[in-house]
């Protein structure tokens, strides 16, 4: 732990040009609350798989979403106002695209026609894995920034692709299966039916996995490509490496609450994307100009004249992108007269299945 915090906070520093660090203790503090908190999470799912109901899914998000607001605000007394609003900038980015994980999650649990009282549990795990992956790709991140400054070109150029791609690909994901999912189908034994929660079976002597491990494979490969393009893009708003990963942690520990919160509601937000699509571009740009300013290769000394974008632009443009995208999916909802429910109420008899 003491070698993993050192890292951290030398990473930390050496990143952000900052003179002021988060201390150690604060880090392995809230680190261990943190993993209590999910560890509860997950306990509780597992111990009680059932379908929340919407009072429920609402008491933990605005849980999740206090426990976010109260670290930044720790943050702001312990450490200094650009620790706070980093924070609170990657936070709202990585929450704004784990909205976009939501379509998928729509996805995957529809076509593998999951139980709706053992969805708690498949989405749990798969943050789970999301954590886990994301860790080790930011660890990996911050090594190669470190090493190669330029590699902020990289990210911004592959950021603004992405953006694209959100705001004109009519690409569908089909019925959920990555071509890895399709590539163990073919080499494992996979009965049809669920049995419970369980990941094995096994029938008339042999062997079986269930569908539920097929889920949770799919869920965690998902989350792990989703990581592809939310890295890169929160570092653009920080280079502390501990920043970078509680964002993501704070914003992935309310994400399963929010989907049965939002419920059908996501998948007829129809202009969301082009939120996130422009949330993705200007933090590719943004990307960009702070490459020009930390290169060193001379033939881009004229970038230093471009002024980099400062944390509140960063953190004003999200909130409006995301409140704009909403509020003009939720009129177009109205104008067609599309109902603005959830489907929660739909299936609640499911969970006395």
């Amino acid at each position: 732990m003491d070698i993993l915090s050192s890292t951290l906070a030398a990473g930390g520093q050496a990143a952000s040009g900052s003179e002021s660090t988060i201390p150690v203790w604060f880090m392995i503090t809230s680190g261990i609350v943190v993993v209590a908190i999910l560890v509860f999470d997950l306990l509780l799912v597992v111990k009680r798989p059932h379908i929340p109901s919407m009072k429920e899914a609402g008491i933990w998000v605005a849980f999740y979403v206090a426990l976010a607001l109260v670290f930044a605000g720790a943050l702001f007394a312990i450490g200094d106002a650009k620790h706070g609003s980093e924070f609170l900038t990657g936070w709202l980015l990585e929450y704004s695209l784990s909205i976009d994980n939501l379509f998928v999650f729509i996805i995957i649990m529809g076509s593998f026609s999951v139980p709706r009282k053992y969805q708690q549990e498949v989405l749990m795990v798969g943050i789970i894995i999301a954590i886990v992956f994301r860790g080790i790709f930011i660890l990996a991140g911050a090594a190669i920034i470190t090493a190669f400054v330029e590699v902020f070109f990289i990210f911004g150029i592959f950021l603004l692709i992405v953006a694209f791609r959100q705001a004109f690909s009519d690409d569908d994901d089909g019925d959920g299966e990555n071509a890895f999912i399709r590539f163990l189908r073919k080499r494992i034994n996979v009965v049809d039916e669920y049995h419970g929660n369980s990941l094995r079976v096994t029938i008339e002597g042999k062997k079986f996995w269930t569908p539920m491990f097929i889920v949770f494979i799919a869920i965690g490969s998902t989350d792990v490509m989703f990581a592809l393009d939310s890295i890169p893009a929160i570092f653009g708003v920080t280079q502390v490496t501990f920043l970078v990963f509680t964002a993501n942690v704070f914003a992935l520990m309310g994400l399963r609450q929010l989907y049965f919160l939002l419920g059908g509601l996501v998948d007829k937000l129809v202009y969301l994307h082009y939120g996130i699509a422009a949330i993705l571009a200007f933090i590719g740009v943004k990307l960009f100009i702070h490459a020009l300013h930390e290169s060193n290769w001379e033939f881009l000394s004229w970038g230093q004249s471009i002024p980099e974008v400062p944390t509140w632009l960063s953190l004003s443009f999200i909130v409006v992108a995301m409140a704009v995208a909403t509020l003009a999916s939720l009129a177009k909802m109205k104008k067609e007269g599309i109902p603005i429910r959830s489907t929660n109420a739909e299936d609640s008899d499911d969970s006395q299945d």
